[in-house]
């Protein structure tokens, strides 16, 4: 009997440490990051170092909570990237006639593009990863034809959007906070939220329960495509300069593994919005920690490549709900 017993506790054990990993896992790896660099890292403590990195990590999480809703819904846009890249293009070219009508006509180059993403996928069944793809492609070039090379910025609503501060704390990060909030709520509180947690456990079930799938869909790769667009708007600002030749690069990457790696399956029917924003968090400490100790930049991409097979690995098993 008392090896039974045994024989039994084992396998509950290791089911409630990989439950704990599932869902605190990316708030641990956060809390030691930090201790670690307290420790080892010179005058990490200083409140412009922590300034510093969350401005920097600002448009990932942004970008990453448009990621999280359309992974909820089982799929994926690999096109954000390509967004920023595109809100760069039309803000620099827009911003002679004023911030606020550069900033409209960047949410209407944005909506189109996500619209575009939600109809391949929505209307004619195409695969995200597929239908995204082509916009990947296809909008950074649509950027390049519009701004062909770096654009110097010099506007001075734009500069205080980058740079401006409330009590110290820089309006980029006051945005993202914002944002997460108000997406955290949609996906808590909304009968959309119900509605695209439901599409992404089951598609073939929310259909048969009569959801708005096509139009849910499509609504939240518009979103998706409007965050990529905020964010694509930020960098700017805060780089005074326009250049898509390289901004929003592997940000999808970025995005998809701040999702995954705090607690967003990718089977979809899941979200987690303080698991994303913590990702994000994780993977900007990661390669700041890297970078302060004079690591080559391969480094940092094998660290976060171990990262997200961890991630991976703590999630099998997890899928739908």
């Amino acid at each position: 009997m008392a090896e039974a017993t045994v024989r039994t506790a084992a396998p509950l054990d290791k089911a409630r440490i990989l439950q704990w990993l599932q869902t605190y896992g990316v708030y641990a790896g956060v809390a030691l990051l930090l201790i670690v660099n307290i420790v080892i890292t010179p005058h990490f403590l200083s409140a412009e170092n922590f300034r510093t990195q969350a401005v920097q990590v600002a448009p990932v999480i942004i970008v990453a909570l448009g990621m999280a809703l359309v992974i909820g819904t089982e799929g994926v846009d690999l096109s954000v990237g390509a967004v920023m890249a595109l809100a760069a293009s039309v803000l620099a070219l827009y911003l002679g006639y004023g911030l606020l009508p550069a900033l409209l006509a960047v949410a209407l180059f944005a909506a189109v593009a996500g619209l575009a993403n939600g109809a391949l996928v929505a209307l004619l069944g195409v695969q995200p990863i597929v239908a995204t793809l082509a916009l990947m492609v296809g909008g950074r070039g649509i950027a390049l034809v519009m701004l062909p090379q770096l654009e110097d910025l010099h506007n001075p609503s734009l500069a205080s959007l980058g740079s401006g501060d409330v009590v110290g704390v820089p309006y980029l990060i006051l945005i993202a906070a914002a944002l997460a909030v108000l997406i955290a709520f949609v996906v808590r509180r909304t009968t959309f939220g119900r509605q695209l947690l439901a599409i992404g456990d089951s598609r073939p079930a929310a259909q048969l329960a009569g959801l708005p799938v096509r139009r849910v869909l499509m609504v939240v790769y518009v979103v998706s495509g409007l965050l990529a667009a905020v964010a694509g708007v930020l960098a700017t600002a805060r780089l005074q300069a326009s250049d898509p030749t390289s901004l929003g690069n592997l940000m999808e990457l970025s995005a998809i593994t701040a999702v995954v790696v705090g607690g967003t399956p990718l089977t979809g029917g899941r979200i987690s919005i303080g698991g994303t924003v913590a990702g994000a968090v994780l993977i900007q400490l990661l390669t700041a920690t890297l970078i302060k100790h004079d690591l080559p930049p391969s480094w940092t991409q094998i660290a976060q490549a171990i990262v997200i097979v961890c991630a991976v690995y703590a999630a099998r098993g997890r899928g739908k709900r």
